[in-house]
């Protein structure tokens, strides 16, 4: 069965990896990266809308599947090399966590769900990512 995680990026660098078709989590370490698998579901969080921000965002900003294939090295110059996965995003709206923190399980109960995210990479039920993907659903697009 696949599994579902949350990653978690400034909006900024996740717009980056929508375009690319990509996610890089952790600042670019590989081992959180072989955690995933093909068919697995991914969404990101965004605690801010830039790196190293104070402007709060605290938004779901992506939502996508894993492709087949390993993670692997991208040069992005200046010496840093972070590794990648393949995603296939989907269509999706930037959609604030608050209103969805009643029905996602990893945030029942408590007030302090965002420890669980400091990680930068938290499984999750699967169900938690059907809620964030319905929610992130473009409406009036047929979507």
């Amino acid at each position: 069965m696949s599994r579902a995680w949350i990653a978690v990026a400034s909006a900024e660098h996740v717009r980056r990896g929508v375009a690319g078709g990509f996610a890089q989590v952790c600042h670019g370490r590989a081992a959180p990266l072989r955690r995933l698998a093909p068919g697995d579901a991914i969404a990101y969080y965004s605690p801010t809308s830039s790196f190293r921000g104070r402007d709060a965002l605290r938004a779901f900003t992506a939502v996508g599947t894993v492709r087949d294939g390993a993670p692997y090295a991208f040069d992005m110059g200046g010496g840093f090399v972070p590794f990648r996965r393949d995603v296939d995003w989907l269509d999706a709206v930037p959609t604030p966590i608050a209103p969805l923190l009643p029905r996602l399980s990893f945030a029942a109960g408590t007030r302090h769900w965002g420890a669980r995210l400091r990680f930068g990479l938290l499984e999750v039920d699967p169900g938690d990512l059907v809620v964030v993907r319905d929610a992130m659903r473009p409406r009036g697009t047929g979507g």
